[in-house]
């Protein structure tokens, strides 16, 4: 099998279960990101050189503390994320050399890069208290439209790289490409999903996508450098693993929640 038999039907299944999983009910779409949070937490162990069993261990009393405190979509907690993930931000841009960082800020990362993310896309298709699969779905395609567009439009007008020391392959008109088509499709989204959601809305969420997304992507290579890899897996073929696959929602997340703190 060739490798583009190989990454098209690994996608198609990928597609299909999240799919399947997020529109059938709300137990399947939390099993299914139980199980992504269980390879997510295993691939960043792994890739971070931090103790497998401590990693589980303090992932999975952070996940049932905050499922204790309050399960809800108003559970403010969730954005105390959201400082760590501005940390990265800055971080990304630093030129300074990579240092072996101690156990207490390898623990960090896990929590506020994998664990604190993937507990809040648990939140993310309730609108309104009202589980609403197609928001989450929605949000999907708008990550999955930014990717497209933005390799489609890199590779046909890409002149300027974008950030050459972290991600050779991306350019600025790329980026703009992914930008523009995103909001193409939060509009369209907006006019035929039946979510009673603003068109401002719609487009913040599709702006946070794109720019938010896109570092979430140069993170996420960051990490793979300095661990010296190129996939953080190997559990899609052709692809990668979770951590390849979700880099734009886990570091999206905190944002999109911001958004809907303040908007819905």
């Amino acid at each position: 099998m060739n490798e583009v038999t190989k990454r098209t039907l690994s996608g198609i299944v990928y597609i299909a279960l999240l799919v399947g999983a997020i529109l059938f009910s709300k137990d399947t779409f939390l099993i299914l990101f139980v199980l992504i949070f269980m390879v997510a937490v295993y691939e960043f162990c792994k890739l971070y050189k931090i103790n497998q069993i401590a990693g589980y261990l303090i992932s999975l009393a952070i996940s049932v503390s905050f499922f204790l405190l309050d399960n809800t979509p108003e559970n403010i907690f969730y954005l105390i994320g959201l400082p760590f993930s501005i940390y990265l931000i800055f971080d990304l841009f630093k030129n300074k050399s990579f240092t072996q960082p101690t156990n207490f800020i390898k623990y960090l990362h896990l929590v506020g890069y994998v664990v604190l993310p993937i507990l809040i896309i648990t939140q993310l298709p309730y609108y309104n208290q009202q589980y609403t699969p197609l928001l989450l779905l929605s949000i999907f395609i708008m990550i999955w439209c930014n990717d497209t567009f933005a390799y489609i439009c890199g590779k046909l007008l890409g002149k300027h790289k974008l950030y050459e020391k972290i991600s050779p392959k991306k350019t600025i008109e790329g980026f703009i490409g992914g930008v523009v088509f995103t909001q193409v499709a939060a509009f369209i989204l907006f006019k035929y999903t039946g979510i009673q959601a603003t068109l401002p809305f719609w487009m913040l969420l599709a702006l946070t996508i794109s720019v938010i997304g896109t570092i979430g992507d140069l993170v996420e290579s960051k990490y793979k450098r300095q661990a010296g890899v190129k996939d953080s897996g190997a559990i899609m073929p052709g692809h990668g693993g979770i951590l390849d696959r979700l880099d734009s929602i886990l570091f999206a997340a905190p944002f999109l929640f911001l958004i809907y703190k303040i908007i819905i």
